[in-house]
């Protein structure tokens, strides 16, 4: 009976610092903050997300300046042969001068990028950072699971033992022997399915650090620490006031109005001036002599009389618009995730106290007595078989119930900001591609 009660005080994770998986002896545990630095230095996002900004910061200089002088040189009453003696050879300068601040709003434009892809930069910082937290205490309760697993797998093979022995002196019948068997079987495969979760786990931990030496590396941390207390209320607001996507889509907004801008004017004149010399070689009919340098300046101004740029205001304006409405409906989609977020926060939260305090213990107790009856044969096997498949499921569920509440809870205080290794340019939605094998993951356990 000393299996049983350890596998349910594992099961109620009171063991939290021994319950690992068997890693090299050698390695030292890493904690969850070394996780994080590594993961911030060496996720390619990051350097991805930097480059935008530095990108966009080049952008913003570029558009400031002004367009490149002409330099060049200029001739009147040229022919070929024989040099002309009343020919003009002279340079000139022209110059575009765009007016109406064509340059400032033109920066503007880049210096509202240059805000989005800093706010982009705190996205995919919060996505590396919410992402190695939700992996790493699921990694641990990984870890657990298999301890877990591994204890009940014995329990079976226990029964099996005692129905082995019961049937061979005539008191249990077959059927209840093979019973015992299918019950030890699928404790097996309940195992290995943990050791596989395990170590899949850490290899998307791996992944996400950067570093492939993670995957073998013992965890100096436990599940058993208190699950985060979180405000509905104020974790709405935070989500919706400090969101780095909120903040992005708000840069992108700003950005397209600047657009707006620099499309209304875009057709407001521009200044061009020419200015040069030339030597004139006439004679001058009073001094008979060569007339000299003559100074030149021209000045003209562009007309908006057939390019008006509607269509660029119109496509700005539109794209104006657009912005607007994806930030409403980006503020909208959070609120709603968050709210389903909370929800499986609550729930995950009310389910792992009342496994731990409740129902386990009841069950650790149902077990007890009914194996200790059928020692005595006063109770069939078949009731101690729904008492031992109760107590796997339980057990099972418990630790679920457990790592829902982690990763909801890491959400939300991560702003759903989504996969660490999603592209900074990617979709804001905040999309988890590791959802799909955890969610099944955590349906193969609770129909074990």
């Amino acid at each position: 009976m000393r299996v049983l009660r350890f596998v349910i005080v594992v099961g109620m994770l009171a063991t939290s610092a021994n319950a690992q998986m068997p890693l090299p002896a050698s390695a030292p545990p890493i904690t969850l903050t070394e996780l994080e630095q590594l993961a911030l230095e060496n996720n390619p996002t990051t350097r991805a997300a930097q480059a935008g900004v530095e990108a966009a910061r080049g952008r913003a200089r570029q558009a400031g300046t002004w367009p490149n002088p002409v330099i060049g040189y200029s001739g009147e009453e040229l022919k070929a042969g024989d040099l002309d003696a009343r020919g003009e050879h002279g340079f000139f300068v022209e110059q575009t001068i765009p007016l109406g601040g064509k340059l400032r709003l033109g920066r503007q434009v880049f210096d509202r990028t240059s805000e989005r892809a800093e706010a982009i930069v705190d996205v995919q910082r919060q996505r590396i950072l919410s992402s190695v937290r939700t992996l790493f205490y699921e990694a641990l309760t990984t870890q657990r699971r298999v301890e877990v697993q591994e204890r009940l797998a014995a329990l079976a093979s226990e029964a099996v033992g005692i129905t082995a022995q019961l049937f061979n002196v005539g008191v249990a019948d077959r059927p209840d022997f093979l019973g015992s068997e299918i019950e030890a079987r699928r404790g097996q495969l309940a195992l290995n399915a943990a050791k596989n979760r395990a170590f899949a786990v850490r290899q998307q931990l791996a992944a996400m650090v950067g570093r492939a030496d993670i995957a073998t590396r013992p965890f100096a941390g436990s599940i058993d620490h208190v699950i985060p207390e979180i405000e509905r209320d104020a974790a709405l607001r935070a989500i919706v006031e400090q969101s780095p996507q909120i903040r992005a889509a708000r840069a992108e907004m700003a950005r397209t109005q600047a657009i707006t801008a620099q499309a209304r004017r875009a057709t407001f004149p521009d200044l061009f001036i020419r200015g040069g010399a030339a030597h004139n070689r006439e004679r001058g009919e009073d001094s008979g002599r060569p007339i000299g340098w003559e100074g030149q300046l021209e000045v003209g101004l562009s007309l908006p009389l057939f390019n008006r740029n509607r269509g660029g205001i119109g496509a700005a304006r539109a794209e104006e618009t657009l912005a607007q409405s994806d930030l409403q409906r980006l503020e909208l989609s959070l609120k709603s995730r968050a709210a389903s977020e909370f929800a499986t926060y609550l729930t995950a939260l009310n389910d792992s106290e009342a496994y731990r305090t409740e129902i386990l213990p009841r069950a650790e107790e149902a077990y007890q007595l009914y194996l200790a009856r059928y020692r005595e044969m006063a109770a069939a096997y078949p009731q101690v078989l729904i008492a031992q498949r109760s107590l796997f499921e339980l057990s099972t569920r418990y630790l679920q119930s457990i790592e829902d509440g982690w990763r909801a809870a890491l959400r939300i205080q991560g702003f759903l900001t989504g996969d660490g290794l999603q592209s900074p340019g990617g979709a804001d939605e905040g999309t988890d591609g590791m959802d799909m094998g955890r969610s099944s993951a955590g349906e193969r356990g609770g129909r074990q």
